[in-house]
């Protein structure tokens, strides 16, 4: 089954694992999907990810997220949404980027240097799309 927009299905996956309480979740790969993956084990969201093959569609493979919880079951991740969506696209320029929670979330960007977080894209003085908030 097609879908429209396989970022905003990537958090939605991500957010039921969550809630369901699960160690894993599957979804669709892609440039975009494995980058936005990367960013989040960097900055500790995710335990980590790896490429799998879908056995459904042998011509189409899953990326494999193991997402990270606390010693007392705590997720780290309390949120995640997608700001920009195909309908309403939101840019951010070097100087509107501001600390999400105070330093403890982050927004994920889409810039020319590639997929980074709003701290990266602080250091690298760039701008871009903003395609989630992790919290």
């Amino acid at each position: 089954m097609p879908v429209t927009d396989p970022i905003a299905d990537m958090l939605t996956r991500i957010r039921n694992a969550i809630h369901r309480q699960k160690d894993e979740v599957r979804v669709r790969s892609s440039k975009m999907i494995l980058s936005i993956a990367e960013t989040l084990k960097s900055e500790g969201f995710i335990q980590s990810f790896e490429i799998v093959k879908n056995e459904k569609c042998p011509a189409q493979n899953d990326v494999l997220i193991r997402i990270k919880y606390g010693p007392r079951g705590e997720s780290c991740i309390n949120q995640i949404a997608r700001v920009s969506k195909p309908g309403c696209r939101v840019y951010k320029s070097v100087e509107e980027l501001k600390p999400v929670l105070r330093g403890l979330g982050i927004h994920i960007l889409s810039t020319s240097k590639g997929v980074m977080s709003d701290r990266a894209a602080r250091a690298s003085k760039v701008g871009g799309e903003v395609l989630c908030r992790v919290e």
